[in-house]
């Protein structure tokens, strides 16, 4: 394709009149094009092979095979970048969506709402701009060869007291793959900021109760991170732990763009824990966490950073690297908090 050519969007979505509102959408961006409108998932399977999208458009209630299904038959056989959009933010359509993010979707959005809404213009914009910047995804990761990456000792703070996750594109099926293989009765509280749309939080984080064993909640001011218990951070708003000890929620500026951040939560850490934190960046776009994790590791802290290898997007997690953060693949940073968590014990 041309530099600058608009990327190739295929749409799927069983309902004529919200087909029909995506390709005005859509249409309306230079930095997209409409490829294709179909009303099936295997409508669109059959296309993939001649229309070649840069990206697809992915409803999850669809008449025959649902989108959740579609998403994995793609990953699979044709992978492509997927961005799923989501009628509801809450019940059984909210639980497939995180379910197509865990099979190899992208990111999830609202539906359009009808021209007279008022939110019509931001729900649009963000629709474009998640299609245009997972376009640039590559979901076809080269394999390579791993060698050793985890010399003995490395990265182990002394006696950390809480563990910090964070995670953007990609980070619904990193964590539940992280925390699905580590013990429900987790010695560290764990505070995790998960970059995603803030109507969308409440729901992921009851579908994150369905597929970990340990118990999540929305971080609440005041509260006092539990061990066991994967508290995240409320959408829109930051979490930081407090120099008593409790979690602390705030509307404050964005950091570095984001809001919640990354690194607002891990500077918090290095400040109110001295250190005794460690910090795992997982997959995702952009550097958030990455000035957090050089201030943890300066107080005395450690970071673990998403190898390249297993990761989907290498940005977030490169740039922890480029801080000190240590790189392992997603498969091995849980046996490395088990080792280090174990410590505590003896």
């Amino acid at each position: 394709m041309k530099a600058g050519a608009p990327k190739r969007v295929m749409i799927v979505e069983d309902s004529t009149a919200v087909r029909t509102l995506l390709v005005h959408i859509i249409s309306h961006d230079p930095r997209l094009t409409v490829v294709a409108a179909v009303a099936s998932a295997e409508e669109a399977i059959a296309a993939l092979p001649r229309v070649q999208p840069d990206v697809i458009s992915m409803d999850i209630q669809l008449p025959g095979m649902d989108g959740l299904e579609a998403t994995r038959r793609i990953m699979a056989d044709r992978p492509t970048p997927i961005v799923v959009i989501s009628a509801s933010i809450d019940g059984a359509s909210l639980a497939s969506s995180m379910d197509a993010l865990r099979a190899g979707a992208l990111s999830v959005v609202e539906k359009p709402v009808g021209f007279g809404n008022r939110a019509f213009d931001a729900v649009a914009r963000e629709i474009c701009t998640q299609l245009a910047i997972m376009s640039d995804v590559a979901v076809v990761r080269r394999r390579i060869r791993l060698r050793e990456m985890e010399p003995p000792g490395a990265g182990v703070p002394v006696s950390p007291r809480m563990l910090l996750c964070a995670a953007s594109t990609g980070g619904p099926q990193a964590v539940a793959r992280l925390f699905g293989g580590l013990p429900a009765d987790l010695m560290l509280p764990t505070l995790l900021v998960q970059h995603m749309g803030e109507a969308f939080m409440e729901g992921y984080a009851t579908w994150l109760q369905s597929v970990v064993p340990q118990r999540v909640a929305i971080a609440e001011e005041g509260g006092v991170p539990m061990a066991g218990t994967i508290h995240v951070a409320p959408g829109g708003r930051h979490l930081r732990i407090g120099r008593d000890g409790r979690m602390r929620i705030g509307s404050d500026a964005p950091v570095g763009g984001q809001r919640p951040a990354a690194t607002a939560l891990f500077q918090s850490a290095a400040d109110a824990l001295s250190g005794a934190a460690i910090a795992v960046v997982l997959t995702g776009m952009g550097e958030d966490g990455a000035d957090g994790v050089r201030a943890l590791i300066s107080a005395g802290g450690a970071a673990i950073a998403e190898h390249e290898s297993s990761a989907v997007v290498y940005g977030m997690p490169a740039a922890a690297v480029r801080m000190g953060a240590l790189a392992l693949p997603i498969d091995r940073i849980g046996a490395h908090l088990e080792r280090t968590i174990a410590g505590l014990a003896t």
